[in-house]
């Protein structure tokens, strides 16, 4: 690693944490914590975060997550310096933060909560964690620090019966996350005893194939310390237990453990590189595997890891056949989704390739990279906003531009600001489509929910499509900037989305993208509505109707957005002004099982006259709520200019006009 690169990663990440801190009215620390989490987040090490900081005498806090994969709980705990260039996190330090954040967890098992007031983010954090605990397998706790550490991590321990694992993410461990330009780090293993293999005839210098037979036990452990990492080349989600075909494996494993290799097709695995040992009596045999990834298999391999940590199963008698293929890495990109996607032939599933090469985030790329947006300022500087379809991208183009004069006009002309990922334009595609709920599970669950609603249905990727992708950029980010400063106290992302997701359903998607794109900005009409709207979507989503339900799990749910359709907010008329005629196509792909087209053309069999007499008869009898008023005059101007409308608008009005109907309405035009 060189250390100008690392010194100018520091400079970099310190800048641009105070700069974000000081637009969303956060402290430095905080927005340190989230930017690490949504990296480690997007490259598969965590699920489901939450950030709240609580400091008391002998414990602090910065933030909790559930591990859907693994079954663990996660705690956060960081350590942030202005000056990272200069300290040292010496071990004492790193064991004394650790001890902090165990104390947190022993307080949260006693009922820490009750002592919390029950309207902040930290009371939340407190009964997750204190409800986690019972069926937690394992604790792993995190330290992020921006500074280097002397250790990399300490030995795993225990917290009253309960297996506890710590993790050291300190300054050159973010920073080969970040310039790695793989999904993240990658996977090392290794086998002792060794894995005895036969070697198929190579056809290909890019590629060669080892057939191996790998103890369930050794599988298992491999999920269980990498999770759903294993599987970032597959093209498909592990099923749970609910198919067929691991109900199966679950049975085989309780029942006939011994027969598991004859009944299992076993897993289809890839490598960058293998290293083998020489077996006493001939033949060799695999001693360690860089960059493992299971193609085909991931569901053998989850039930294998729930059917131990759940079940109890034993796995000594168990073992599973391996088909190891080592790629190329120059490649592995390349070639690996071909295998997987041939591989997967075991379920009938939807196949979707995860990975950066998918034809969607190549012509994303190719569009922004050619895309000038107009200067902001009155420079007339244009800039252009920088895609990173691969992990390190950005970084890696900067390093390429060898003076320091050269990267300064690199970032004038690719502001960090401007810079968006992957799991970025999900959320700005969902929260404008309205399934805010999509985006509060998640950056990664959230963008494999994008994916899979696509399918092979993919978006032409057009200038058009780039400039009106990042018009919901800017408009995301400054609604953020927004809520940061209404000084809310939590849940900022659940807040943003659903205010986007709130106004873009109120304004039938008329906001004018185009707009947005050629100013770079929003209108003060826009942002004044923002300001007034994110108040009572603030106060629907701190308050879950549901009496006892955790603000993060209730921001997860439909009936959430609902709640917040009902908020009875009409647009203002200076925004009302700037609406552009027609809707702006809703990026979001449906749902595979979304069929709607009915309700369209119910909708357009219903005379314009009736939609309109509704509107009026809602709004003289006060009976529905201000949004759907507002939508049966819409619709009622669409019928009437033979404008189709969206599935959406259809569903929802012919829901409205069935409750006006059960209210009394009848139309008398």
């Amino acid at each position: 690693m060189s250390q100008n690169s690392l010194s100018a990663y520091a400079q970099d990440l310190v800048a641009d944490v105070l700069a974000t801190a000081e637009a969303e009215n956060s402290t430095a620390p905080d927005t340190f914590t989230r930017r690490v989490l949504d990296e480690l987040e997007q490259a598969g090490e965590i699920e489901n975060t939450f950030t709240a900081y609580h400091k008391a005498h002998g414990l602090e806090v910065n933030g909790y997550g559930t591990n859907e994969s693994l079954g663990t709980l996660d705690l956060f705990i960081t350590h942030f310096s202005l000056q990272p260039e200069e300290e040292r996190l010496p071990r004492a330090q790193v064991e004394t933060l650790f001890k902090r954040l165990t104390t947190f967890v022993r307080r949260c098992r006693e009922g820490l909560a009750r002592y919390i007031d029950e309207s902040s983010d930290v009371h939340d954090m407190c009964v997750a964690v204190e409800k986690a605990l019972p069926d937690a397998p394992r604790l792993r706790l995190f330290l992020l620090t921006d500074v280097v550490s002397t250790v990399s991590a300490l030995s795993p321990g225990d917290l009253d019966g309960l297996t506890v694992t710590h993790e050291v993410w300190d300054l050159n461990r973010l920073h080969r996350l970040a310039s790695s330009g793989t999904l993240s780090e990658p996977i090392a293993v290794d086998f002792d005893p060794p894995l005895p293999c036969l070697a198929t005839p190579e056809t290909d210098r890019n590629y060669s194939v080892f057939l191996a037979i790998i103890p369930g036990q050794d599988l298992a452990d491999l999920y269980g310390k990498h999770g759903t990492r294993l599987l970032e080349l597959n093209v498909r989600s592990f099923l749970q237990t609910k198919g067929g075909v691991n109900r199966g494996i679950r049975d085989t494993l309780l029942h006939n453990p011994d027969r598991f290799l004859a009944y299992n097709n076993g897993i289809t695995a890839t490598a960058s590189t293998v290293e083998f040992t020489q077996l006493p009596g001939g033949g060799q045999a695999i001693s360690r595997i860089h960059d493992l990834q299971i193609v085909n298999g991931g569901q053998t391999t989850a039930s294998i890891h729930y059917a131990h940590t759940r079940d109890k199963a034993d796995l000594s008698r168990v073992h599973v056949q391996m088909k190891l293929t080592r790629v190329s890495p120059d490649r592995l990109q390349e070639i690996v989704p071909e295998i997987s996607k041939y591989s997967n032939t075991q379920n009938k599933v939807t196949v979707v390739d995860f990975s950066s090469n998918h034809p969607f985030h190549v012509g994303i790329e190719k569009i922004t990279r050619s895309l000038w947006a107009p200067a902001a300022d009155g420079s007339g500087q244009e800039t252009r906003w920088f895609y990173e379809r691969a992990r390190g991208q950005y970084t890696d183009a900067l390093a390429r531009e060898r003076t320091p004069a050269n990267q300064r006009k690199f970032k004038s002309l690719h502001p960090l600001a401007q810079k968006f990922t992957k799991a970025d334009a999900a959320k700005y595609i969902h929260s404008w489509a309205g399934l805010p709920y999509l985006v509060s599970r998640g950056a990664e669950k959230n963008f494999r929910e994008l994916m899979m609603r696509m399918g092979d249905n993919v978006p032409d990727v057009n200038t058009s499509f780039g400039q009106r992708l990042i018009a919901k950029a800017i408009l995301f980010k400054a609604t953020d900037k927004i809520v940061a400063a209404q000084d809310f106290g939590g849940y900022k992302i659940n807040i943003t989305s659903y205010s986007v997701a709130r106004i873009a359903e109120a304004t039938n998607r008329r906001i004018d993208l185009d707009r947005i794109w050629r100013e770079q900005r929003l209108s003060p009409a826009l942002t004044a509505a923002l300001e007034e709207l994110c108040v009572p979507v603030r106060e629907v989503i701190v308050n879950p109707l549901r009496g006892g339900t955790n603000i993060g799990e209730w921001a997860k749910r439909p009936d959430c957005w609902e709640a917040v359709l009902a908020i009875p907010w009409t647009v203002p008329d200076d925004l009302i002004a700037e609406l552009a005629d027609q809707p702006l196509e809703d990026s979001a792909p449906a749902a595979p099982d979304d069929t709607t087209t009915g309700d369209i053309a119910s909708v357009m069999a219903i005379a314009a006259p009736e939609w309109f007499a509704v509107a009026r008869w809602a709004k003289e009898t006060r009976n529905l709520q201000p949004w759907q008023r507002q939508l049966a005059e819409t619709v009622g101007r669409y019928v009437n200019n033979s404008w189709t409308v969206t599935d959406k608008q259809a569903t929802q009005a012919l829901r409205l006009m069935d409750e006006a109907k059960r209210l009394g309405f009848h139309a008398t035009f």
